[in-house]
């Protein structure tokens, strides 16, 4: 990622003072993420991981501090958000909003065993039956209700044709059956922290949580977690539908539309990295990231049903 904000030592102790934490024995910057800058810090009795909000506003870093403490209240295990010491949830650095969290101890493995995958689709299952709180977006930033603005910077672009014949094969496909719920909508390997025993999982990142359909949240994670060299991974993708549903049992509805909506949500993630790195923040050695989920987008729409329904056994 970009690194946004540079901090040195005076910087992080003015901030941790605000948190009433002292006592830092080091801090480094932490890789990942596109629109915060995160650092670790670490005193002599505890690692917290410090997050500069670069591209929200003060009101949405609330909310998404809001969030994180919603799901502590609800049994969630995720970040656990630290306050200020007049208990304010985030605080300010230069102008940007700042959140403190405890760090989260485990690690990130890309190639994520199916005992993990069913673990994973179990604390899914356990967030989509969560209320969702009002102050969560009902759409995506990223979704097709934003696909238009392709033709504002791409048009006539085989990369716009392509989204509109993403748009045209995933219409038919929603319907008033569907449920909607409180989703993460960014589960990748990048966002699951496994403990050392591989017997846990935590889903951090509640950055672009919405009230949304949760079978874009199921197909997103597809995407994320059972794919390998461009193609869905069908034991991996059956593991975690298996864990899932030890929590809840899709729907007729749900199950008809499941391949649609991992279509839907590859192609939302792709959409999201060619607007951001061709437009939004040109990176010219990123100009071609969005490629990868795009394969994986056609990959999936080209699956014949009955191959795909496999992974509901």
């Amino acid at each position: 990622m970009s690194q946004y904000s540079i901090l040195n030592k005076n910087d992080i102790d003015e901030i941790c003072r605000q948190y009433g934490i002292g006592n830092i024995t080091s801090f480094l910057i932490l890789n990942g993420g596109s629109e915060n800058t995160n650092y670790q810090i670490t005193t002599q009795d505890e690692r917290y991981v410090l997050t500069i909000c670069e591209q929200k506003t003060v009101q949405s870093a609330r909310e998404l501090a809001y969030l994180l403490e919603y799901l502590a209240e609800n049994k969630f295990e995720t970040s656990k958000l630290i306050r200020t010491i007049i208990n304010e949830p985030i605080s300010n650095w230069k102008g940007k909003p700042v959140m403190f969290k405890v760090f989260l101890n485990g690690e990130i493995i890309q190639d994520i065993p199916n005992s993990i995958l069913e673990a994973i689709g179990e604390e899914i299952g356990q967030l989509h039956k969560i209320e969702a709180p009002d102050y969560l977006p009902k759409v995506l930033t990223y979704g097709k209700e934003y696909f238009h603005e392709a033709h504002a910077y791409a048009a006539d672009s085989n990369f716009e044709k392509w989204l509109r014949e993403i748009e045209d094969y995933i219409k038919p496909y929603f319907s008033e059956d569907l449920p909607k719920s409180l989703i993460h909508s960014d589960i990748f390997f990048s966002n699951i922290v496994v403990n050392t025993a591989e017997n846990d999982v935590c889903i951090m990142d509640f950055e672009e949580a919405a009230n949304y359909f949760r079978i874009f949240d199921i197909g997103m994670t597809l995407v994320g977690l059972c794919c390998n060299e461009g193609a869905l991974n069908l034991s991996k993708a059956t593991h975690l539908l298996r864990g899932y549903q030890k929590e809840l049992a899709l729907n007729a509805s749900e199950k008809s539309s499941l391949q649609a909506f991992t279509v839907y949500a590859a192609a939302a993630m792709t959409f999201w990295r060619h607007r951001n790195f061709n437009h939004v923040n040109p990176e010219p050695e990123m100009f071609d990231h969005y490629l990868g989920l795009k394969v994986i987008a056609d990959s999936v729409k080209n699956m014949p049903v009955s191959d795909f329904l496999k992974i509901l056994n």
